[in-house]
């Protein structure tokens, strides 16, 4: 196994420390080289804290009896007296990162990127050369320990977190974004829904890539687009059939059809009738109006 770590006191000690408001004890550096798989047990856990990076690979974590999966770009956080069961495997070729840290401010560091500290927590921060690089600067420190070593050891680690607490915001505001964007093309869409409307020519009046927002599309309301835009002009089109005596192809250059037979064949394929068949059906009330077209 490649082994590189540093400790405070040149050996794995486990202890709390309410004198100092934060400080590193312990980092190091594991990757699997002989050895099939290691496993982890602490059954009362740690005085200190223990945050590990998943660079590469998967660490499994027991957690109430079941079964977790930190994945490559995650941070696990294991808050003190909480019991440690984790492994990982050379197949996987699995490399990690970790780092003990404690002092009187360490539960209200931790909190503040993880929010709970009474249980293990795995944090997405996205894979980076940012935070091996952090990690080994803090193990380099600890082997050293030239003059005002701890206090670099803290800027490191409060660095460290500061990374992740930025992928998070970042990551909410790419979320923030996706829902804005979506919610003002489906505005658009109702609004429209009467025009010829190119899906790639209004992605790129966004400022957006076609790819990116019919992904981000579909993930909020469940369908593509066009599919959307469809949905919105068949529902148009079925309450015209039923409610005026516009000709089928009236009510299709209306709902943004200029062919009538495009027209027809997209209506049935949505209602399973034609628009003559809707419309002879609703008024004779041999069907139901159709209001799944409405759900838009």
């Amino acid at each position: 196994m490649y082994a590189n770590t540093g400790y405070l006191w040149g050996a794995d000690v486990d202890e709390e420390r309410t004198d100092i408001p934060l400080a590193v004890v312990s980092c190091g550096n594991y990757k699997l080289r002989k050895m099939p798989v290691l496993k982890t047990v602490r059954p009362y856990g740690r005085k200190d804290y223990q945050m590990m990076y998943v660079a590469s690979g998967n660490v499994y974590y027991m957690e109430e009896n079941r079964q977790h999966t930190a994945l490559a770009g995650s941070l696990i956080l294991f808050p003190p007296n909480i019991p440690q069961n984790y492994m990982y495997y050379r197949e996987e070729q699995t490399e990690v990162y970790w780092v003990h840290f404690t002092g009187n401010r360490a539960e209200d560091t931790a909190r503040e990127v993880f929010g709970g500290v009474n249980a293990a927590c795995v944090l997405p921060v996205g894979r980076s050369s940012a935070y091996p690089y952090l990690y080994l600067q803090m193990i380099h420190e600890l082997q050293m320990k030239k003059p005002c070593f701890e206090e670099l050891l803290e800027l490191r680690l409060r660095e460290l977190l500061a990374l992740a607490k930025r992928y998070q915001r970042e990551a909410l505001g790419a979320d923030w974004r996706m829902k804005k964007e979506v919610e003002t093309a489906v505005r658009y869409f109702n609004e429209n829904y009467s025009k010829p409307v190119n899906i790639s020519e209004y992605a790129k009046a966004q400022n957006m890539s076609t790819c990116w927002f019919i992904r981000s599309f579909r993930q909020y309301t469940g369908m593509p687009p066009l599919q959307y835009l469809t949905k919105i002009r068949m529902a148009k089109a079925a309450s015209l059939l039923e409610s005026t005596n516009y000709n089928v192809g009236e009510i299709g250059a209306v709902v943004g059809y200029e062919n009538p037979l495009y027209f027809s064949r997209i209506f049935k394929k949505q209602t399973g009738y034609s628009p003559a068949e809707y419309r002879k059906r609703r008024l004779g009330g041999g069907i139901g109006f159709y209001e799944e077209l409405f759900v838009v």
